[in-house]
Formats: structure tokens, sequence, C-alpha cells
């Protein structure tokens, strides 16, 4: 597996998906350049700018490395439970109205959510038609392309590089890997050569805290951090902090809590505006770590979020085991309708470790889930 990043204009690639599931290239503001499919953080400096174009070079091979095959594997293994019931469905010999109820049920046992499931029976007796399939086998085939296709909006590269620093604000409710997905991003921008500062703004939960200086000091980054200060004066600190030290990016973790408590969804917005007068174009990311295995409730949790802070991007977690696993296709869904277009999963993880936390694929995803 290679690094995290891609350059401007040169592939290096990290957690590169196989050559038959290309990843959504998402539009590249000016200047910077296109980013790589493959690529799940696309960085741009200054410097970069200034090298001469590789556009012109011959696109480079993006084979399924060992370290990307072992990912998939626990990818599968993680959604077994969502996708046994799904797959299961195909094992007859006939298509049928029995089929077709059979999988709506899945669905609905996935966590997939009404109108999803419709929307994926209707897509799929389409391309049943279309394709003139006799055999359930060719359906499951025809299931993951409408998978894949229904969240294919969701595929897109985090861009980071535009602004220095790069400000993400990363939200979550307690217990979803808030601050361990902190950590790993930290990890992997530190190891493709950025400067991070993170930002300990949740300062009601010294746990946090401690675990976040855990990771600084795991990773060698600095943080910003003060015993039960005002969150928003943390994250301002942490931000005018990072624009004097020349960091590359500035991530600010902010308190854990429920989408219910009005008054501190109010207060998150008082960190985002905080961080606005510290800088005027961040935060240039508003993410949200959210619970795999929470089904229908992550969507409520994305809905609550994305009004009080106009989302960004999510991090989906803990979806190693998870029967919950269908709420993806609540979500991109959802994000069709939603004005300001898709919230992409900028990452989704099934484990503990460092490399459990990888780039999302529509494809692999769809194919994992019934494999």
């Amino acid at each position: 597996m290679g690094p995290m990043f891609s350059f401007i204009k040169k592939k290096l690639g990290w957690g590169d998906a196989p050559a038959d599931a290309p990843a959504q290239q998402p539009p590249a503001p000016t200047p910077a350049a296109s980013v790589a499919p493959s690529s799940p953080v696309a960085v741009s400096s200054a410097a970069q700018k200034q090298a001469a174009p590789v556009a012109s070079a011959a696109p480079e091979p993006a084979p399924a490395p060992t370290e990307r095959r072992s990912w998939l594997d626990k990818l599968r293994a993680g959604l077994r439970k969502t996708g046994s019931s799904i797959a299961q469905v195909f094992t007859g010999t006939q298509i049928d109205d029995a089929l077709y109820e059979e999988l709506e049920e899945a669905l609905l046992m996935a966590d997939a959510g009404v109108s999803a499931t419709e929307h994926l029976l209707q897509d799929l007796k389409r391309r049943v038609k279309d394709t003139k399939a006799t055999e359930p086998s060719q359906v499951k085939g025809l299931l993951i392309d409408a998978i894949t296709e229904l969240l294919q909006p969701l595929e897109r590269a985090l861009v980071v590089g535009l602004h220095t620093p790069t400000v993400i604000m990363v939200a979550g409710v307690n217990g979803a890997g808030k601050t361990t997905s902190i950590g790993k991003l930290t990890r992997h921008l530190s190891e493709a050569g950025q400067r991070v500062l993170l930002a300990a703004a949740d300062t009601f939960r010294a746990a946090a805290r401690e675990q976040l200086l855990v990771w600084a000091d795991r990773n060698s980054v600095d943080i910003v951090s003060q015993d039960g200060g005002d969150p928003a004066a943390v994250a301002f600190d942490a931000v005018q902090a990072g624009r004097s030290r020349g960091c590359d990016v500035v991530i600010a973790d902010t308190a854990g809590r429920l989408a219910t408590q009005l008054h501190l969804m109010e207060e998150l917005r008082k960190v985002k505006r905080v961080i606005g007068k510290a800088m005027d174009t961040a935060p240039h990311e508003v993410l949200l770590v959210v619970d795999g295995n929470t089904g229908q409730n992550a969507l409520s949790q994305v809905k609550a979020f994305d009004e009080a802070l106009g989302l960004t991007g999510l991090i989906v977690t803990k979806l190693d085991g998870t029967a919950k696993g269908g709420v993806l296709a609540a979500i991109a869904l959802w994000s069709r309708q939603r004005p300001g277009g898709a919230v992409p999963v900028y990452f989704i993880g099934v484990g503990e470790k460092l490399e459990d936390l990888q780039t999302f694929s529509a494809r692999e995803f769809a194919q994992a889930l019934l494999s």
C-alpha cells in the first residue's frame, strides 16, 4: 500500500482500489490539480504548484496490493452479518415474487430503510427486465450494480492543501470512534509529510483530551489543549497557532454529544463560527464520525448534524461485525435529495488498527456486502 495522498499531478495513492472498481473523481477546485481516483486525500501546496506538471505522463496501473486485498477480506468479514441474509435470497432456482419479497425483508433487516429498499427493488427489477436475466445468480450481480450506483455519489477524496492550514472540524456522538479516527487520520497525514496540529476542543471529557494527547505523542504532532477551557477558545487558539507555525492541517476534536441535546449542538455552531473568525475560509471540512452499528440512528445523526453544521464528509466506523451496514444505502438516498449535494463518505473503519481505516469504494462495499 502506498502513501495516503496524491500530490499535485503525481499519483502516489493510499488504499488503492482495484482497477475494476474506480472511485468517483471529485471536482477539483481551482487551482488544485486533478485528484487521482484512488487517492482518499489530495494534497496541494504552493511549492508543488511550481513543479513541472506531469499530467501528460502515461497513467499508472492500479493493481490491488496485498494490503488492500487484506483490507477487502476484513470488509467482507465485517459485513457478513449484514450481507448473509441478502445473499441467501439468491440461492433459489427462479426469479419470482417470492425472491423480491425475501430481498425486501433482508434489506429492511439490514437497516437500508424503507425508501432505499424501495429504490433498490425498483432499480433491480428494471435491470432484470433490461438484461433478460433468468437466474437468481444473475440477479445478485445486478443488485451489486444497483447498490454501487446508489452509493457512487458518496465516493470522493478528501482534499487537503488548498488552504494553509487546512482546518478540519470533527464531530460525533460519544462512542462513535471520533477521537480514534482523528488519531488514525493524523498518522496517515504525518506519514505523508504533512505537519498536523491537533485541537483538543472536547474540554468536557478528560478522557478525550488524554486520548488525543496519546495520539499526538504517538504521531509526534503538536496539540493545543486546555483543562476545562472553552471549546471555541481552544479551537480558535489552535487555528491561530497552526497559521503561525506553518502547519499544513489543523484538526479540531469537538465534544461528543447527542443530536437531541440542542444546547450542546448550539455550542458546536459556536465552535464553527469562532474557527471562521480565526481564519476566513475555515473550517474547510466539517466531518461527522458515525458508528455503523447504529443503523437508522446513524442516518438521524447525519441529518441533525448536517442541519446544525453543514457537513462536508463522513467517517463510518465499526462496520466489522455489524448487521446494519445497509444504512449506507439510506444515507446515499438521503444525499440524493439534499440541496447541497451528497455528503461523501471519506473513510470507513472495520477495526482498531491503523490500517483498518480505509477509503470508501462503492463497488468494493457492494461486492463485500454480497460476497
